[in-house]
């Protein structure tokens, strides 16, 4: 049974990631080259917008991979 401090700490937890996503979000969105690869499809016409950033979420997926494999071999 989860008690009322464990659950307080999840939430804080929760919390915090929250916070350091958006944070990450919020400079991701002042980068300049974020999101305007090569590679990302943009298609405009007159009243429609495509845009999926291909390149962009490939390459923020390799950053993440890198980093996380680092992070959690450290702990061992």
């Amino acid at each position: 049974m989860i008690m009322i401090q464990d659950f307080g700490r999840v939430i804080i937890t929760f919390g915090l990631v929250l916070i350091v996503i958006g944070g990450i979000l919020w400079l991701f969105g002042r980068l300049p080259f974020i999101g305007k690869l090569p590679g990302d499809i943009l298609i405009k016409r007159d009243n429609f917008t495509f845009y999926f950033p291909l390149a962009t979420s490939i390459i923020i997926s390799i950053i993440l991979t890198v980093l996380l494999t680092l992070f959690f071999k450290s702990k061992k």
